[in-house]
């Protein structure tokens, strides 16, 4: 851990990290790989099961048949930790086990497979909450179905049962283990921040949720940064967001409450500051939009691009123009259409969808973050595709400024940016 962060106990909340000196704002703090981690079952074929990078075509493992690897090469070096997990695979198939429960049985190869703890390392897997005690009967009957899946699938492990007795005494009860890796656990996402995989970092699990954080974690590959948004006094608390932030009061602090079992008392949660512009529109029309949002993801996992376009632009159709851009829902749907839009090729109409997103995401992240610097972005692209080159660098430059704070100038997303703004400069003096 970076010399600036330790651990502490948080007044209500136990565990937290905080600064041991002045940090500034885009200040790198820590850098961590997983102690395990796994592409996601969604992205199984698409992504490398090694280095987490995505591609059209993969080698496929021939063995267990889903494991899938850019190269001869990253299949050799995933070859240590895939070995115990293909014998499991091949034991269930067709079934394939849910993302949680290969990801703890890897734990288990990982820490199986290890010689000592990292002296670097403030937590560990062992001390991690498992929150049992405080769940409901439906959650642990959930957990129940989990773990006995997990035990299923590590039926092919040679004398599991002494092997599990060489386990953490914690993490020796599938139950507790599951708990602990499903309130744990990260989401691991690429550099558009797509959801690819999920990953355990003992270490980061110590930083405690803020709706408006003053850090930020961002991935290259499995690898996990986090840097300082703002400027952080000696011996203030780090926080990141569990979550989707932009979400109303009411519906972040469920989805916390349901996943990670606390009700948050934060400064925007207390205020409700941004409620009112969220949900600001005809009731009517907030619920029409709303409704349909769940079609809308369900046509996205299809990659029916042609119906979800169809769909966004009747949905917006029937909002009007005089239907605030703010509404989180119609921001939903414009984001949807832009993705529709990209997919099937249609520039000019992705660009006046993505324009229509940018004040609003300037509104809804005061402070750098990786969304908004995102966004920027891809309309920056779409942009200098269309040959506006003049307006290209300017939305360029303002995701610059973002980027250069919450994924840092090394970052291959950063180094990307730079070399567009650079076309974009040299087109602009030819």
């Amino acid at each position: 851990m970076a010399p600036k962060v330790d651990r502490f106990v948080s007044p209500g909340k136990g565990n937290g990290l905080w600064a041991t000196a002045s940090i500034r704002r885009g200040e790198l703090l820590y850098s961590a790989e997983p102690q395990a981690a796994c592409v996601s079952n969604k992205w199984a074929k698409n992504v490398c099961h090694h280095c987490f990078s995505r591609h059209e075509t993969l080698l496929r493992c021939s063995q267990c048949k889903m494991a899938r690897y850019c190269n001869i090469t990253c299949q050799k070096l995933a070859w240590p930790v895939h070995k115990s997990e293909c014998k499991c695979l091949r034991s269930v198939l067709p079934r394939i086990p849910t993302d949680s429960v290969r990801l703890a049985a890897r734990i288990i190869f990982a820490l199986l497979g290890s010689t000592k703890g990292n002296g670097e390392d403030l937590y560990t897997l062992e001390e991690h909450e498992s929150h049992l005690s405080s769940l409901c009967e439906q959650k642990r009957e959930g957990l129940s179905q989990l773990a006995s899946m997990l035990q299923l699938y590590l039926q092919e492990v040679p004398a599991r049962d002494q092997v599990v007795s060489l386990l953490p005494p914690s993490c020796q009860d599938p139950m507790s283990l599951m708990a602990k890796v499903t309130c744990n656990c990260f989401t691991i996402s690429d550099a558009e921040l797509q959801e690819i995989g999920v990953g355990l970092y003992p270490s980061l699990s110590l930083l405690n949720h803020d709706c408006r954080p003053n850090c930020v974690m961002v991935f290259e590959g499995t690898k996990l940064h986090l840097r300082a948004v703002k400027d952080i006094e000696l011996g203030d608390e780090l926080t990141i967001s569990y979550i989707d932030s932009m979400a109303l009061t009411d519906d972040r602090r469920k989805q916390l409450e349901e996943q990670y079992h606390f009700t948050c008392c934060c400064q925007r949660c207390d205020s409700r500051d941004m409620d009112a512009l969220m949900a600001s529109g005809e009731e009517a029309t907030c619920s029409l939009l709303k409704d349909a949002l769940p079609r809308l993801d369900g046509l996205k996992a299809e990659s029916n691009w042609p119906e979800l376009l169809g769909l966004c632009k009747e949905l917006l159709s029937k909002a009007g123009g005089r239907f605030p851009d703010e509404n989180l829902s119609k921001l939903k749907v414009t984001d949807v259409a832009l993705d529709a839009c990209i997919q099937l090729g249609l520039w000019e109409e992705a660009l006046e969808f993505g324009l229509k997103t940018l004040p609003v995401y300037r509104c809804y992240f005061p402070d750098p973050h990786p969304v908004h610097g995102v966004q920027l972005m891809r309309v920056g692209k779409l942009q200098h595709y269309l040959e506006h080159i003049t307006d290209a660098l300017d939305t360029l430059k303002q995701a610059y400024e973002i980027l250069k704070v919450t994924h840092g100038d090394a970052h291959p997303l950063t180094s990307e940016l730079k070399m567009k703004m650079e076309e974009c400069r040299c087109e602009l003096n030819q």
